[in-house]
């Protein structure tokens, strides 16, 4: 992938802390107008890989490069190309809604209309409430309203949902797709795997600092990992069998009269991760 079409690229990154390896290998691009996906456990290093992109830790070793910039070197014009969501606010909430938004705006040449951005995270008639008597979900808002109100080239968001009740994850949802299509680059971190199946192109999993698998939200695990389950009683037994043909296998199971308990299991991005990672872990501990 070439520089103009990829808006992250990272090669062999690594972070040590004394004798731990934070990072350990790490490499994967973004392309400019996507949205990726890092998931893994806590620990696994995706705050770490975060931070070193957004040019607030650096590394030990290897390459970065965000918007064609090395960011260990980034500096103010750089950053006000990047829209950042962090998993908690360090804002005191002393001020409103909309004094904070006007005084971020003012941060940038051609920052959103205030109101419009009010309006995209449904803080509308919380415009003059200070931020500090806000609930959590709504103070969570007004995060991913500074995140993007300076037009950001790339966007990252760092758990940003937590706090949301359905309907707030559902307009937020929204509003990511829309910054999508307007072409904004987005990177995500979420332990909401359907959140990520929702709204991710691409995903990465990261687990003990390494980079255990990547490629398409429908296609991480590979072909094996998405290959459906069948499951029936049978004299009393719960069986079940995995089949790429779960039509074809119910109805030979039919035969006989309709089984006992039967139900057909697709796997999900969060089944998938699930096992990804439960593997990388047994093989980690049997090495």
């Amino acid at each position: 992938m070439t520089e103009t079409e990829s808006a992250v690229s990272v090669r062999d990154l690594r972070k040590n802390y004394g004798g731990f390896a934070a990072l350990d290998g790490v490499s994967f691009d973004i392309r400019r107008g996507e949205t990726f996906a890092l998931l893994g456990p806590n620990g696994a290093g995706k705050s770490t890989t975060i931070e070193i992109l957004e040019g607030y830790r650096d590394r030990t070793s290897g390459t970065a490069s965000v918007l064609g910039v090395d960011p260990q070197n980034g500096g103010v014009a750089w950053k006000a190309r990047l829209g950042i969501v962090l998993q908690s606010s360090g804002e005191t909430g002393a001020v409103t809604v909309r004094e904070q938004l006007t005084h971020f705006a003012s941060f940038y040449a051609n920052p959103r209309p205030v109101d419009e951005v009010i309006s995209a995270v449904g803080l509308e008639g919380k415009e003059s409430s200070l931020i500090r008597r806000l609930s959590g979900g709504q103070r969570r808002r007004v995060d991913v309203a500074l995140g993007i109100i300076g037009r950001p080239e790339l966007l990252f968001l760092d758990e940003p949902t937590t706090g949301f009740d359905p309907e707030a994850r559902r307009h937020f949802w929204d509003l990511i797709r829309k910054l999508k299509a307007e072409g904004t680059t987005i990177l995500l971190t979420t332990h909401y795997l359907d959140e990520a199946a929702q709204l991710g192109d691409r995903a990465g999993v990261i687990a003990g600092g390494k980079l255990i698998d990547i490629g398409p939200i429908d296609e991480i695990g590979g072909e094996e990992a998405r290959v459906p389950v069948v499951r029936w009683i049978e004299n009393g037994v719960r069986r079940e069998q995995r089949t790429s043909e779960p039509g074809t296998f119910v109805a030979a199971l039919a035969k006989g009269g309709e089984p006992l308990g039967l139900e057909v299991i697709r796997p999900s991005l969060e089944d998938v991760y699930l096992q990804l990672v439960g593997d990388h872990e047994e093989a980690m501990a049997s090495a």
